[in-house]
């Protein structure tokens, strides 16, 4: 089922409503999910309901938080979430980071924050930050150990994303979005679903070897950082997930997945911490100086000569844009089985169903 972004849209405020959400932050979640799903990240888009909804059912999320400022100074900021829901208070983050960036004449600032949860795709908060001409990089820890330490066994980080948008003047955004493991978990899942075999460089077993086996994967997640192995420098993403650790964990006060057992075993609530950082192309060159060079770069990209026929030189962005293209037009394919789920769920809770 091809579904309009805006039908999508209501659908999971709905639904958020239903749960106890306040009507703005419903409307502010929903925006974000269907800001992935419209771009062709449909892990992150309305295929989180079930996720959410699990979530929910034990008692991890406040629906109605107090989210407010801990501390603030010119060019940085710390926000508690309450125990909400990741996508309002990385919003406001995105937010006040842009504000304070430009209404303080600095150039740039950077807004942490503690007491958060599942925040859905990295890039859409970079790209908050390119519609009003700055760069934007958005990072997130993870809950749920995935990523194994070079020569480790045990699953250490989170998947650890990364997002980075930057503005160009005539093109589109250049829009990285990246999980710091070597694959998303989904593409375990797939592999289970098709009954094939994992390249030998996804994941691992107990033991800490290589598996091809996705049951095997599965049963206990233990992804490699991307890169893989040592000898295919898996130790790099390795380095970018402990980064990504350090300024969402130990700079805000959440809880770091290395020692998440240890240190705080029995927790009610996930402590999840985002940070965002906003940075004004204008506090280093004149206006439109910057955005003009990036056209340059992504022209010359684009015109580099291609390895295949047919297959262009891939600018990062590039297959979000189609996909937005496409979905705009046609409508967000809605798998039967996610569509199930999402009516389940909105009878569970009560919400009017609005995709008919």
């Amino acid at each position: 089922m091809h579904v309009p972004r805006a039908d999508l849209q209501r659908q999971i405020e709905a639904i958020l409503v239903a749960w106890g959400m306040a009507v703005e932050h419903a409307a502010i979640t929903a925006e974000r999910l269907t800001d992935a799903d419209v771009r062709g990240i449909d892990s992150h888009g309305v295929a989180l309901l079930p996720l959410y909804a699990e979530i929910r059912a034990e008692g991890r999320i406040n629906f109605r938080p107090d989210i407010r400022v801990v501390r603030e100074s010119a060019v940085t900021a710390l926000l508690d979430a309450d125990h909400g829901l990741g996508h309002v208070p990385a919003t406001m983050a995105m937010e006040r980071a842009i504000a304070n960036s430009k209404a303080r004449s600095s150039g740039l600032a950077a807004v942490a924050v503690r007491n958060s949860n599942h925040y859905g795709a990295a890039g859409v908060y970079g790209l908050l930050a390119a519609r009003a001409g700055f760069i934007g990089v958005s990072m997130t820890s993870v809950w749920v150990p995935a990523i194994v330490p070079t020569f480790g066994a045990e699953p250490m980080f989170g998947t650890n994303p990364i997002g980075f948008v930057a503005p160009a003047a005539n093109n589109p955004p250049f829009y990285l979005d990246m999980a710091t493991s070597t694959v998303a978990v989904g593409k375990l899942k797939l592999a289970q679903l098709h009954g094939k075999p994992l390249p030998p460089a996804w994941a691992m077993d107990r033991d800490g070897r290589a598996t091809v086996d996705p049951d095997a994967a599965l049963a206990d997640v233990r992804l490699t950082p991307l890169g893989g192995a040592r000898e295919t420098s898996g130790h790099k993403g390795y380095g970018l997930a402990a980064m990504v650790e350090i300024l969402c964990t130990m700079l805000s006060g959440s809880v770091y997945a290395p020692t998440r057992e240890r240190r705080h075993p029995g927790l009610a609530h996930w402590n999840i911490g985002h940070f965002m950082l906003a940075l004004d192309p204008q506090a280093f060159r004149d206006a439109g100086e910057f955005e003009a060079d990036l056209d340059d770069m992504i022209d010359a990209l684009r015109a580099g000569r291609p390895a295949a026929s047919g297959q262009p030189v891939l600018v990062h962005g590039d297959p979000e844009c189609d996909a937005m293209r496409e979905r705009s037009e046609h409508g967000i394919p809605v798998p039967d089985a996610l569509l199930v789920a999402v009516r389940q769920i909105a009878a569970d809770c009560g919400a009017p169903w609005l995709l008919s």
